[in-house]
Formats: structure tokens, sequence, C-alpha cells
């Protein structure tokens, strides 16, 4: 299993991987619109025969009154290839250069109130919390958890050297 940037060509795979789980549906043209504005932030998994099998969908919001923050527009990996940790793998590589590329704060989400193996994935696995709740947010009527996650933690990187600085013995072994 291969984590990669997404490209402009890799498109029709991600769009075809979204028709097939998932119930919210985009025209190619946003999706486009997402490779040509935020290209660092999108990626996809491909399997040994470099087939798609899994893609996040990324940008960063474009209101200028807030801090700089992501959104995860949408996350999908074919079935026979979950709970492998590809999911998480996704959401962690586009956090990273949401934070890296574009200064951001925090992320967010929406997922239906009725997916349960999203949810337990956004908040036990990825530590994202519910903010609230987006009445009728889908085309079907049904409410949305609005999630959130501080990226804060993500900026913090450990510089090297800190552990040798802090505690000598554990350099020595």
């Amino acid at each position: 299993m291969n984590i990669r940037q997404a490209t402009v060509e890799d498109l029709m795979s991600m769009q075809n991987c979204n028709l097939l789980n998932l119930p919210e549906n985009y025209q190619m043209k946003y999706y486009l619109y997402h490779a040509l504005s935020w290209p660092q932030l999108s990626y996809v998994a491909e399997d040994h025969k470099g087939r798609i099998v899994g893609y996040v969908l990324a940008k960063m919001e474009e209101e200028p009154t807030d801090v700089p923050h992501g959104h995860i527009t949408s996350l999908s990996v074919l079935r026979t290839y979950r709970r492998l940790g590809l999911a998480e793998k996704l959401m962690t590589q586009s956090q990273k250069m949401m934070v890296e590329a574009f200064g951001a704060h925090y992320v967010s989400l929406h997922v239906r109130k009725t997916n349960r193996a999203a949810l337990s994935l956004y908040k036990d696995t990825l530590k994202f919390n519910v903010e609230g709740i987006e009445k009728k947010y889908y085309a079907d009527g049904e409410d949305a958890y609005a999630m959130r996650k501080n990226l804060i933690d993500t900026k913090k990187s450990v510089p090297r050297g800190v552990v040798e600085e802090i505690n000598p013995a554990v350099a020595a072994h």
C-alpha cells in the first residue's frame, strides 16, 4: 500500500471511489477545484498494482475573518481495503500538510449522525471533537455532526537534540 499526494490524473479514480462508497457525490469540477486550489492537501491510497483504493479530498476554508483552518471535504476507502489504517494515514498526511503549507490552526469536517464507523474513526482514532449538530445538512435531510480537531500539537514537533538536552542518560544508550 502506498499513500501519495493526489494529482489531476487521479481525479476520475477518486470520483469512482466516492460513487462506490458514499451517498454524497460531487461533480468532477469540484474535485478539480480542490486539486488546483490546494494541491498539497488531497491524497490517495494505492494498492500494489497502483489502483486507487481510497482518498482524502481536503481544502483550506476561505473565510478571511477566521484563523487559517482546513476542512475535510470527503474521505473514502473501498470496502475490501478498510481496517488497514488507510483512512487514518490519509487523514494524518492531509492534516500535516495543512499545518506545513498553510499554517492551519484546526481542521473541521462533517459526518452523518448514522455513520458509526466514521464517527468512531474521527473521535477515537483521530481525536476529533463534536462541536455541534447541523440539522438537515445532507441532501436527504439527515443531520450531521460538525467535528473539529486542533492542529496545534501537529505544529509542535520536537526538535532534534531535545531528548539529549533534557536527559543525557537517554542519549548514552
